[in-house]
């Protein structure tokens, strides 16, 4: 995607300009951002995606100041003429090709910051009432009509005792009704509240903001994977050889140690020793990389994928198969020569083919790059095929 092309979703904006000016910054309100926009799902769709078990929904029902939240699969919902009712159904990306194909449209933002497309339903009055999101969010109006009220106040103090986080004192800064095609950007913990007019449909395009606890964790337990995986001279917990470093498998010795009066003490020379051994863990890019890379890869919990057993033979069809396509629920990520999918490290190099595929999310067969594929990067081609992570398609 090109930073620096004017797009008609953000109101003429170039991706470039948009970051700079108001991601993380200050809400922007663009009308008619998709114009004529429809909806990848419609109403009776949506509803009955939300009976499947694996897909994650709640219903949130509001009567008065009283508040109700429950998940589902659904068997059945309210219904249509109940007002207060709102239907949330996550992650509906990985269940249909034109909401994956939408949320696509928002890639000027790092594959690794996008999360998932969200849809709501809502009858007259619906909503989850006026709270904050620890992450940016672009909420664009599928169908009906919503009145959104937002602001960055301070005080983002929570009401206690209710199933969902309720701003306690909400101070709304601006209101504007928003119509199939209009798309409201707001950044983190901008308090907002959208109230539905009738029947109506929210798209929100949600980012994945890791805090530094969830990163620093997730450090520790990649260099603890190595340190097993080195300890045992095998394979890295993603199978990939183990990080290049110093072994840690000397034992404690401590000729030095005099008798004790107070056995129950531990002895200076462990706890030395204890720090002197974390110490020699290089926490580096490199393992960065790789826990990052297999991190922000890891497919959504309820994806299945299916290989192309049904693929056509060339006799019956003679138009070949010109392209290899991302399926929509795989994660690609590359940085430098390595390559991530789907939660592995990829056993090929991240040549620029792969990029591209990365990048673009498919690549057609004919790029003068595709043909360059190494015999690793085509053995990796035809295993993901297999697995169903990629797709060959006419095209």
């Amino acid at each position: 995607m090109n930073p620096d092309k004017p797009l008609a979703l953000l109101g003429g904006l170039t991706p470039a300009q948009f970051m700079k000016t108001y991601w993380q910054k200050k809400p922007l309100l663009v009308r008619q951002a998709f114009p004529d926009f429809k909806s990848p799902l419609s109403v009776s769709a949506l509803k009955k995606m939300s009976k499947h078990d694996d897909v994650e929904s709640r219903l949130i029902q509001r009567e008065k100041d009283q508040w109700q939240m429950d998940c589902g699969p659904f068997s059945r919902l309210p219904k249509a003429s109940t007002p207060d009712w709102t239907l949330l159904v996550q992650s509906v990306d990985i269940h249909d090709d034109a909401a994956c194909a939408l949320m696509n449209q928002f890639r000027f933002v790092p594959d690794a910051r996008l999360d998932d497309l969200m849809i709501s339903l809502a009858t007259v009055g619906g909503g989850v009432g006026p709270h904050f999101d620890s992450y940016d969010v672009f909420l664009l109006q599928a169908h009906g009509h919503r009145r959104w009220q937002f602001g960055q106040q301070k005080d983002l103090s929570l009401v206690d005792g209710l199933p969902l986080k309720i701003l306690s004192d909400f101070e709304p800064e601006q209101e504007f009704v928003l119509e199939p095609g209009d798309l409201l950007y707001l950044p983190p913990q901008a308090a907002h509240d959208g109230v539905a007019l009738d029947e109506c449909m929210t798209i929100s395009i949600g980012f994945r903001a890791p805090d530094e606890a969830a990163l620093a964790r997730g450090m520790l337990e990649a260099a603890a994977d190595q340190i097993v995986a080195r300890a045992g001279l095998s394979s890295g917990p993603y199978g990939e050889p183990p990080l290049p470093g110093p072994k840690l498998d000397a034992l404690y010795r401590d000729p030095k140690q005099l008798a004790t009066a107070h056995p129950a003490e531990i002895p200076d020379g462990l706890i030395q020793s204890a720090v002197k051994s974390v110490s020699k863990i290089q926490f580096n890019e490199a393992l960065a990389h790789r826990f990052l890379g297999c991190w922000l890869t890891e497919p959504n919990q309820a994806a299945v994928f299916d290989s192309d057993d049904d693929i056509e033979d060339e006799e019956d069809n003679p138009a070949p198969y010109t392209h290899w396509v991302l399926d929509r629920r795989t994660r690609m990520l590359y940085r430098g020569k390595q390559l991530f999918i789907n939660g592995e490290v990829a056993a090929v190099d991240a040549e620029a083919g792969l990029k591209i595929l990365a990048d673009a999310r498919e690549l057609s067969g004919t790029n003068p790059v595709a043909k360059k594929f190494s015999p690793d990067a085509l053995e990796a081609l035809a295993d993901w095929l297999d697995a169903g992570w990629i797709h060959l398609i006419r095209k």
